[in-house]
């Protein structure tokens, strides 16, 4: 006999229904957790999920839309790192933060006006996206933190080309230094590989300015600072002596104060970063008075290091003259 045909649900295709969107909602979650908490259509269809199955999550809103095709999951506020991310997602592979929107995830520029972004083909812009066209070799693009990125030389590079003033750009490369955010290409390969580049000019002033006394050696330092005190008519310090176990460039006994002269050439490294400061600290401990004057400070404005040395031998007790 058969049996009536019934209008109660189907209870293995349910329980299905129900495993497969516990596993779809597993997927999304550990997508959007290397994400800052965005995923893209695209991404999710590559990972098994249907159409029906990402509308019905934002009739939900358990997806919520960011730019087309771009979601935040579970919430609408999002950290800087989510704006950002969405943002290169919304122009898919290849696409790289870029500009300033790169310099503040590298965190040597501000962030400021909307999220900048490199793409290799022509694409419409998106609400609070400035998009540049440009096709980037493997080793001008990275991925940090997780967030396609422009590599710290492209986006000082792109920050000169795109008008931001030479004082900017310099910052910008101090806090690379700082940072030690080392990269195989350098600023000078990449001048040398676009030279047409607009902010080409900039950059480089910016370079000679901060090189400038790279290639002085310590004598030609010491003889540009006793020329500056012969000049200004005060007793000469004692040159290369032992204080605290260290050699010191100069030193006023009397007056407790030592002068270290610094050449970008002889303390540019990082391991020299790290010993001055450990030497400058056992120094004041021991009631030294350290100081470092640069060879581009006694070359630009040499009357305020003079200035600066008389003030510091008379607080200090030392002779004021020879």
């Amino acid at each position: 006999m058969l049996r009536p045909m019934s209008d109660e649900p189907d209870f293995n295709a349910v329980i299905g229904g129900k495993t497969q969107a516990r596993e779809d909602d597993q997927v999304i979650a550990e997508l959007a957790e290397r994400q800052y908490g965005v995923v893209s259509r695209a991404q999710l269809r590559a990972k098994g999920l249907g159409q029906r199955a990402i509308d019905h999550r934002l009739q939900r809103k358990r997806l919520h839309p960011l730019y087309r095709g771009v979601y935040a999951v579970g919430q609408r506020r999002l950290r800087r790192e989510a704006r950002w991310m969405a943002a290169v997602l919304a122009y898919g592979p290849g696409a790289a933060l870029s500009h300033r929107a790169g310099g503040a995830h590298w965190q040597i520029v501000r962030e400021r006006g909307p999220i900048e972004v490199t793409i290799p083909n022509a694409r419409r812009s998106r609400p609070g996206i400035r998009i540049h066209k440009a096709w980037l070799p493997g080793d001008e693009i990275t991925v940090h933190e997780g967030i396609p990125v422009t590599t710290v030389p492209r986006t000082i590079f792109d920050l000169a080309g795109a008008g931001a003033p030479q004082r900017e750009v310099e910052r910008a490369i101090n806090e690379a230094e700082v940072l030690r955010l080392w990269d195989e290409l350098s600023l000078d390969r990449l001048l040398d590989r676009y030279p047409r580049h607009r902010g080409n000019r900039v950059l480089r002033e910016a370079l000679e300015k901060r090189r400038a006394g790279s290639t002085v050696t310590k004598s030609e330092l010491e003889e540009m600072f006793i020329a500056l005190v012969d000049g200004a008519g005060l007793p000469r310090p004692e040159i290369n002596a032992i204080i605290e176990g260290f050699e010191v460039d100069a030193v006023w006994r009397d007056a407790r104060l030592v002068v270290e002269l610094d050449g970008r050439g002889a303390h540019g490294t990082a391991a020299a970063f790290e010993t001055d400061r450990e030497r400058d600290r056992i120094l004041q401990v021991a009631g030294w008075r350290p100081v470092r004057i640069t060879y581009r400070q006694m070359r630009d404005t040499p009357d305020r290091v003079v200035t600066d040395v008389v003030r510091l031998l008379a607080a200090y007790g030392g002779r004021l003259a020879a």
